[in-house]
């Protein structure tokens, strides 16, 4: 990865490499996009949902809800971070239901209500980290990702975790018309000893609620110590298989977006820098707050030890 020292520059005006140079095709292909700021957000708090506190929570202060609920990231709904909260109203993630395959002994589709049956949801509250360059502290609800792989009795030959996003153009809108920015669906992946990882959660809920649509509701991954855009949102199927698999961003633009992703403030991006962040809700342009960006997201005491002997600049 090439290592390039670049001012910093404000978050909310990196748009990634491979959307910048499709920019006039989406603009084409989206009518209407330019208007969602004036769409109102659709923030309205959604059923609680009971969890048990988990000692794997940061004592940090959680960003307000109501930013993090509006200021996101996906893509299927639009490129703009106020999309996802505007236009995510039409997605129906009920009834709901994961395919699980590959190399295990158990295979299976499974609806929501079979997955959540037998575990015991903990809220956990993790530092998320954007690879554009924006944090936020988030009070998730779920379960170790772990709990659902081991029901399905993986194969020895097993050693990544692909996970893949639903289509559904008709509910969302950001993957309908001639241009798209992404391909769908939007695929991530995990070696398998990261996705067995006691951090590594399925969340169904935030703040204490059911997961909002715009948040990658009902079933997203979570896994704190790597950027942000690994947290795949909305999953439909988890395959374990024998190979690394592609992900989506690394398939747009291998020097940006690697496979491991984790969070390495000696790595910059190709395009600015990211040995600081800016913590949502702590300011925002020229006046914004900057703080130090830790290594692996400030859980390296947990993950180091996965990546001994790795060079993390070039596994970026």
């Amino acid at each position: 990865m090439l290592i390039r020292n670049r001012p910093d520059i404000a978050s909310s005006d990196i748009t990634p490499h491979s959307v910048y140079l499709r920019r006039r095709d989406i603009l084409a292909g989206a009518v209407g996009i330019g208007v969602s700021a004036m769409l109102p957000l659709r923030t309205a708090r959604a059923a609680p949902v009971a969890a048990q506190k988990s000692a794997f929570s940061t004592d940090e202060t959680p960003t307000r809800r109501e930013d993090a609920t509006s200021y996101n990231n996906f893509y299927e709904f639009g490129t703009d971070k106020a999309d996802p909260a505007a236009k995510a109203g039409s997605l129906k993630p009920s009834p709901w239901s994961v395919k699980i395959d590959g190399l295990v002994r158990k295979p299976a589709t499974m609806t929501l209500e079979d997955i959540l049956k037998p575990v015991m949801l903990e809220e956990r509250i993790y530092r998320l980290r954007c690879v554009e360059g924006w944090s936020m502290v988030i009070p998730w609800i779920g379960f170790p990702l772990a709990d659902l792989i081991k029901r399905v009795e993986p194969l020895g030959s097993a050693k990544y975790v692909a996970f893949e996003t639903l289509v559904r153009p008709e509910e969302m809108p950001g993957q309908r018309g001639l241009f798209q920015p992404l391909p769908w669906p939007y695929v991530e992946g995990l070696r398998l000893d990261e996705a067995m990882h006691p951090l590594t959660i399925l969340a169904t809920g935030m703040y204490g609620e059911t997961l909002p649509n715009q948040n990658g509701a009902p079933l997203r991954l979570v896994v704190p110590w790597k950027y942000g855009f690994k947290s795949i949102k909305s999953i439909v199927r988890i395959s374990l298989v024998e190979t690394q698999p592609p992900t989506t961003w690394k398939a747009l633009a291998d020097d940006e977006y690697g496979f491991y992703s984790n969070v390495n403030p000696e790595v910059d991006h190709p395009r600015w820098s990211q040995a600081t962040e800016r913590r949502i809700g702590e300011g925002s342009g020229l006046f914004a707050k900057r703080r130090p960006t830790l290594m692996f997201n400030g859980y390296g005491e947990q993950v180091a030890h996965l990546y001994s002997g790795m060079d993390l600049r070039a596994n970026y």
